[in-house]
């Protein structure tokens, strides 16, 4: 039997995060082990009035495929993906694994290769985002591996998703106008503002957020939710930043990651383990090496390192920056096949300025 956290969580992404209305189309995608929340959220498309079709995945296929194929084929992109991603009104994702570690052994450049081959089907897709075209989100169907990652039992982490999600309130959609609400005060602060500074232990950066505009990030794409973000002008990054957590990707850990800024790009690049994953993934193409988005994390209620981004990048008390594609929602004009969350920790002897003024010290807002 289904957890009742489980079935109200997939209520709250069908009708408060994408809003299914009549006729839509809509793609649920996620791995076998989640079948039993997809089934849910199929039902709750279907009493909307949308248009459901699924897709399902395995880790085990996707190792094979990174291990077995040839150049042409990491590089063939599929004409169903394509049709998928141009055609579809609603794509809803749901994360959940039987093997965290399923591609570690995978060599970096096979992946690297394979995304810059689908580089204008993200790109499409997120500017079909930008105009309204398409909603998505994504959330966890908790699972022991993921359970594993964050150190914790399968009962332990099902409490951490339900909680984070507000699917364990007896109304998660006021909870999260709640947030909105919360957040929009940060958001209007910044309006307009136009040069960022970042200070601390692990950082010094300036950039120019002119023109740029910050998104309140309230659960409608990613479940749960909590960060305020941008895409600072894409020549303007100036500094340095050492991640102060783990940068994971498809797989592996990237330890220790420290990144010098120039003009806007990536002009050193070391990391303390796994650092031929963070070069591989510079040289994706040109816009990898440029900052997609810089955040700040705002849920309080999430305060520990499960080592997966949906949950870290929303900590309170730390920033993230994204190497690669912009959120073309914030005006950012960078394009790339990746967008690679890395976390800093901003809680002690650390601060924010905009245009001098102080907005954010010690892991709080101050405004």
């Amino acid at each position: 039997m289904i957890d009742p956290r489980a079935v109200k969580l997939a209520d709250v992404l069908v009708n408060y995060s994408v809003e299914v209305k009549p006729g839509d189309w809509v793609i649920i995608q996620g791995d076998m082990l989640a079948a039993p929340m997809i089934e849910e959220i199929y039902r709750f498309v279907l009493k909307a009035g949308g248009n459901p079709n699924t897709l399902f995945g395995d880790t085990k296929l996707s190792e094979i495929f990174y291990k077995t194929a040839n150049d042409e084929q990491l590089c063939w992109v599929s004409p169903f993906n394509e049709f998928v991603y141009n055609k579809a009104d609603v794509l809803i994702s749901l994360f959940g694994t039987d093997n965290t570690r399923s591609l570690t052994n995978v060599d970096p450049e096979k992946i690297g290769k394979a995304q810059a081959a689908r580089r204008d089907l993200f790109v499409n897709f997120m500017k079909r985002s930008a105009a309204g075209e398409v909603r998505w989100t994504g959330s966890m169907f908790p699972n022991n591996a993921n359970a594993q990652e964050a150190d914790m039992s399968l009962s332990e982490y099902e409490d951490f998703v339900y909680s984070a999600t507000f699917a364990d309130r007896d109304d998660p959609v006021t909870e999260w106008q709640k947030f909105h609400q919360k957040q929009q005060v940060v958001v209007d602060w910044l309006d307009g503002r136009k040069a960022l500074t970042v200070k601390g232990p692990h950082v010094d950066l300036t950039m120019s957020i002119d023109g740029r505009l910050f998104v309140n990030s309230d659960g409608k794409k990613n479940m749960p939710d909590g960060e305020v973000f941008t895409g600072p002008v894409e020549d303007s990054v100036n500094g340095w930043v050492e991640f102060s957590y783990p940068a994971i990707h498809m797989g592996r850990e990237v330890e220790d990651v420290r990144l010098v800024f120039k003009d806007g790009r990536v002009v050193e690049a070391n990391a303390a383990k796994n650092e031929e994953t963070l070069l591989s993934q510079l040289e994706v193409d040109e816009g990898a090496r440029y900052v997609g988005e810089f955040a700040i994390g705002t849920n309080n209620g999430i305060q520990r390192f499960t080592k997966h981004m949906l949950f870290d990048e929303k900590m309170g008390g730390t920033i993230h920056m994204a190497l690669g594609a912009s959120i073309a929602e914030t005006l950012g004009k960078n394009e790339s096949a990746i967008h690679w969350d890395m976390l800093c920790d901003m809680k002690e002897d650390s601060e924010i300025r905009v245009d001098g003024d102080l907005l954010y010290k010690d892991g709080k807002f101050v405004i």
